[in-house]
């Protein structure tokens, strides 16, 4: 029987790693560790015949689920079939999003004479003698997927871009489980897989660019508060239970912080980029809602924001923000990644075969767009907005999502037995459910009618290419007219871009966020109504005005 990755099919050979295998098919793997297991950064995920592998070794004990290290695991029996995939895969990530053209840049390292210098919040202190160039680095680590923005600090101009999934699956798909798993006896796995795969990726940008690590002066990171504080290193068990709040955002509510927001040394960090460069974290918002709402705030230029606005950032964890530079109000949505790849038998991220559009035009043929027009293998979020959408339309399913009577399931691709069944659909009613919570509870407590809102922004890379109507029909998002509704993108990407370009601007949000209200929602007396209500697939009501 053959090892299979990306549909190519190799014999199998006793003895062989899933390293050996990964050589055979070209795909790069990563590791510092010269294939000892010391290192832990060659983590795959054997979709199929794990049991047809050698057992789990001492090196693998912090790995939980169908997690191996590809240097450690060997085939055993060459009659199984065994597939696998790394998790350095390319799906389709969004690296762009809104551009403010207001910014002017006024970056915190600067050229002054022969000497580097970075102003920090001590005063400027020298961190290099000129070598040529001044670069700096601007990184939004999502629960799902990480990208960053390489920046020449002289010109302001972004010279490169690199994305990949977060390689932290391993320890789950979600914040919660992924606490869980920092708080056991392999904590700090998840800090060390980050920051390889984050030097992994430089190591790829100075090699393409020819230009060396030490030219990048300074990194800027946002993320939700669990990614961040585990990239710098903090414990985020306190953020798992009440009062869902950071050791860093406890030590600033009781007045031993400024900020919220962070500085450390790349040196001390592990960063491999100039040592003495800064690592700056963007500040916290409340909870779980952290620097990335921060600099999508950033992005949208919501501190000179008059008329009152919704930002909805769309993701694993899901981030609602409503109103204007003089009040706002902010939550978040815990729906899980059943829209994103999770949960969902045939579900996907955004890789080639992922079917990203369905629709039944006037036939009982569905028509479907495939991402990189090949044989469809999945679905991904935009595409399950889509089919549920058509099955609510056409009648297919029902608002409770029930199918016909005496059917469990719906095939949206007949020849490749790709289908969407019953209990598909209750994850997806569930993670749907977050999002309509969340926007309804926080829309409600801040009094207005939709009609007084002049623009519901969606952030992220899902909410980029998803089709805004059929969200819209089956409750995904608020009721808001199309006109008013604007795909933003990758704003965590741009405000972390901004915060590294502009030190003022950077301060002036570390300010701003001060002023947040957070919601709490699991506190709100009708709460498990409401999520009741989400599960269904109708269109979100109008918010009570107060």
């Amino acid at each position: 029987m053959p090892l299979i990755h990306d549909n190519e099919h190799i014999p199998l050979t006793a003895g062989r790693t899933l390293f050996d295998y990964a050589d055979d098919v070209a795909v790069r793997v990563p590791t510092s560790c010269g294939r000892t297991g010391e290192c832990h950064e060659c983590i795959v995920e054997v979709k199929r015949g794990k049991e047809a592998l050698s057992d789990l070794t001492e090196a693998e004990n912090f790995l939980r689920g169908n997690y191996r290290l590809a240097c450690q695991a060997a085939v055993q029996d060459i009659t199984a079939e065994i597939e696998f995939a790394v998790l350095r895969r390319q799906p389709r990530i969004l690296t762009k999003g809104v551009q403010r053209g207001d910014i002017e840049p006024q970056p915190l390292v600067y050229r002054e004479g022969d000497d580097v210098m970075f102003l920090g919040p001590d005063g400027p202190r020298k961190i290099d003698s000129y070598r040529g160039r001044i670069l700096g680095l601007a990184a939004d680590i999502g629960t799902t997927t990480v990208v960053m923005n390489l920046v020449d600090l002289e010109s302001a101009k972004t010279i490169y871009t690199a994305s990949f999934e977060n390689p932290q699956r391993f320890g789950g798909s979600d914040v919660m489980n992924r606490i869980s798993y920092d708080g056991g006896k392999f904590r700090g796995e998840m800090l060390a897989v980050m920051l390889s795969s984050i030097n992994f990726e430089i190591g790829e940008m100075v090699k393409s660019l020819k230009i060396r690590r030490r030219q990048i002066y300074e990194l800027v990171v946002v993320g939700n508060a669990t990614m961040r504080e585990i990239f710098f290193g903090h414990d985020v068990q306190p953020i798992g239970q009440k009062p869902y709040k950071s050791p860093v955002e406890l030590e600033f509510l009781e007045g031993k912080r400024e900020t919220t927001a962070l500085n450390v040394r790349a040196g001390d960090l592990g960063v491999r980029i100039h040592p003495e460069a800064n690592v700056y974290g963007g500040p916290l918002i409340g909870s779980h809602v952290g620097a990335d709402v921060a600099a999508d705030l950033l992005a949208i230029g919501m501190e000179k924001q008059e008329e009152p606005v919704i930002l909805v950032d769309v993701g694993t964890n899901t981030e609602v923000i409503v109103g204007n530079k003089d009040r706002l109000l902010a939550a978040s949505c815990p729906a899980g990644p059943a829209f994103e790849g999770g949960e969902v038998t045939y579900g996907m991220p955004g890789y080639d075969g992922a079917v990203e559009r369905f629709r039944f035009n006037g036939s009982d043929e569905p028509e479907i767009d495939v991402i990189g027009d090949s044989e469809p293998s999945g679905i991904c979020g935009s595409g399950l907005i889509d089919l549920l959408a058509e099955l609510r339309r056409t009648e297919r399913m029902t608002e409770l999502g029930q199918f016909e009577p005496g059917t469990n399931e719906f095939k949206f691709h007949e020849e490749n037995g790709l289908s969407v069944s019953r209990a598909d659909v209750s994850a997806l009613a569930q993670a749907k459910a977050a999002n309509f919570c969340g926007q309804s509870i926080v829309l409600r407590k801040y009094g207005l009618h939709l009609s007084d809102y002049t623009a519901l922004y969606l952030a992220g890379g899902f909410a980029n290419y998803v089709d805004a109507s059929n969200a819209r029909d089956i409750g995904f998002i608020a009721g808001m007219p199309l006109d008013k509704i604007v795909k933003v993108g990758n704003a965590s990407l741009e405000g972390a871009t901004i915060m590294l370009l502009s030190g003022p601007k950077r301060r002036e949000m570390e300010d701003f966020v001060k002023g947040i209200e957070h919601v709490e929602l699991e506190t709100t007396p009708d709460f498990f109504e409401l999520f009741v209500e989400g599960c269904q697939f109708k269109p979100m009501p109008e918010p009570a005005a107060g």
